[in-house]
């Protein structure tokens, strides 16, 4: 693997910018859910730490899909979780806030940061510490304006993903108010699918990414 993990982020969300967020998945399934969202393009994939045996199923998924694919945990809240994720090969740290520390020691580890944010003062913190995108959490509980308006300060190398309520019928809305990528939960995978169900769920996503009007 010679391309860093930040220049990974950046290309696999210009091919298709959705990270796959699979709360509640076990390691027994993780690899047939794994091995549909990659053929459907999505190259990003978070388990919770809220996930039974969460550290297991990202192990499983950097071991047969790490080189395709930018793999590691969300729901990060503590340092002693993020250095569990680096040992094991993950390489992604998503977090439900914005904490410096956490920033800062992913960073070190060369891994890669994704906060998450909802204000002015978190989001520009979050930037100045090096995070390479910022998780708008949850996306849902403010109008598109809000987004539309921050966006126009806030530096535009630096991806801003909607998360929290985002399926195929919402991208286009976040996608008009400035944000470059889609945390998708529920929309995706909930706890029960079938293979048949994610399947027909990542069709669907990646079918409303290629008909949307990226003109904006």
């Amino acid at each position: 693997m010679t391309q860093k993990a930040p220049e990974r982020l950046k290309q696999y969300l210009s091919s298709f910018p959705c990270v796959a967020i699979l709360r509640g998945i076990t390691p027994e399934e993780v690899l047939s859910i794994g091995e549909i969202l990659l053929k459907e393009g999505i190259q990003i994939i978070e388990v919770p730490l809220n996930s039974p045996r969460p550290f297991e199923s990202i192990e499983r998924l950097q071991k047969h899909f790490g080189e395709d694919a930018l793999i590691g945990a969300g729901t990060v809240l503590r340092l002693e979780e993020l250095l569990r994720v680096h040992e094991i090969g993950g390489q992604l740290i998503v977090s439900p806030h914005c904490d410096t520390a956490l920033i800062q020691q992913t960073l070190n580890l060369h891994m890669v940061s994704i906060p998450g944010v909802f204000t002015p003062t978190e989001a520009f913190e979050a930037i100045h510490k090096g995070a390479h995108a910022l998780k708008w959490f949850p996306a849902q509980g403010v109008s598109p304006s809000y987004f539309r308006a921050m966006n126009a300060v806030l530096p535009p190398d630096i991806p801003a993903l909607a998360v929290g309520g985002v399926g195929p019928e919402t991208m286009q809305m976040y996608w008009d108010a400035g944000l470059r990528g889609f945390g998708v939960g529920g929309a995706l995978y909930k706890p029960g699918d079938t293979t048949e169900d994610v399947q027909k769920k990542a069709s669907s996503l990646r079918q409303a990414w290629e008909q949307m009007d990226k003109e904006s």
